[in-house]
C-alpha cells in the first residue's frame, strides 16, 4: 500500500507541473488581452490541480467561510503549495507579493507579473505596496484581494512559529480588512516531501478584521484566531498539535 501511495503522489506531481504548459499556451491570447485571461488561467490550473488531486491522491478540499471579493487583505496561515491553490480558487482578483525572483521563472512569472502580483526585493516590501495603493486609487490597476503569509513561510503542522510585524505594516497601508485564512491542509500535501496522504483538507475565511487597528491589537487577534482555528481544522481531522509551551521548550 506505501509503494502504490508512493507512486501515485509521483504520478500526481508529475502531472501537475506538466499541466501548466497547455493551459499557459490555451490562454495566452486572452491574457496578452487583459488580465482577466491571465487570472482565468491560473484559475483553470488551480480546479485542475484540485481535481486531480481528489482521484488520484485521494485529497478532497472544501473552503469553508465566506471568500471576501471586494479590495482586502487575506492573511492566511501556510502550510503547502495546496492551501495557494485553494485560496486562489475561491477568490475573484488574487494577487501575491512575491519575491522578485520568481519574475524569471518560466509561465509563472510572466502570468504572475499580468496577474498583478507584486515582485519585490527583500526588504523592500511597504515601497511595493505603496506604489500598488496608488495605482489602485489612479485607476492603473483593480482592486482586488492581496494575499500575505504573517509568518512568512511554510509551516508544519503543529510547529509554532511567530507572526511577523511586516503583515500589520501591510495592513496599514493597504487601509482595507483583513480577512484572516485559517487551514489544515499540511496534514495531506506536506510542506516538503512527495508523499500525499488521502483526507479532507480544508482552508477557512474568518471573520474580518476592520481597518484601522492599532499594531499591536492587530497581530495579537490575527495570531490568536488564525492559530486557534488551525488547530481545531486540524484536531478536526484526527491530528493533535503540540502545544504552543511545549513548542518553545523545544526551540
Amino acid at each position: 500500500m506505501t509503494a502504490v501511495r508512493t507512486l501515485r503522489s509521483l504520478l500526481f506531481i508529475g502531472q501537475m507541473y506538466a499541466a501548466m504548459l497547455p493551459i499557459a499556451i490555451l490562454y495566452l491570447p486572452w491574457a496578452i488581452a487583459s488580465p482577466t485571461g491571465a487570472i482565468a488561467a491560473a484559475h483553470a490550473y488551480c480546479r485542475w490541480v484540485l481535481w486531480t488531486a481528489r482521484w488520484m491522491v485521494g485529497i478532497r478540499t472544501e473552503v469553508r467561510g465566506t471568500p471576501p471579493t471586494g479590495e482586502v487583505l487575506v492573511a492566511a496561515k501556510h502550510q503547502s503549495f495546496l492551501d495557494i491553490i485553494i485560496i486562489f480558487a475561491a477568490l475573484p482578483r488574487p494577487r501575491f507579493i512575491m519575491k522578485r525572483q520568481l519574475v524569471w521563472a518560466p509561465i509563472l512569472g510572466q502570468y504572475a507579473l499580468r496577474m498583478g502580483c507584486i515582485p519585490v526585493d527583500r526588504g523592500r516590501r511597504a515601497q511595493a505596496i505603496k506604489k500598488m495603493v496608488s495605482d489602485v486609487r489612479k485607476g492603473k490597476a483593480d482592486p482586488g484581494q492581496l494575499i500575505i503569509y504573517p509568518q512568512g513561510t511554510r509551516i508544519a503542522p503543529g510547529v509554532d512559529a511567530p507572526y511577523k510585524i511586516g503583515s500589520a505594516v501591510l495592513y496599514h497601508e493597504v487601509g482595507a480588512p483583513c480577512i484572516p485564512a485559517a487551514t489544515n491542509v499540511g496534514l495531506f500535501w506536506p510542506r516538503r516531501g512527495l508523499r500525499r496522504t488521502p483526507g479532507l483538507a480544508v482552508v477557512e475565511f474568518l471573520d474580518p478584521i476592520p481597518a484601522g487597528r492599532p499594531t499591536s491589537d492587530f497581530m495579537v487577534e490575527l495570531r490568536q484566531v488564525v492559530e486557534q482555528r488551525s488547530n481545531m481544522l486540524m484536531a478536526e481531522a484526527g491530528f493533535a498539535p503540540i502545544p504552543e509551551s511545549d513548542n518553545a521548550m523545544d526551540r
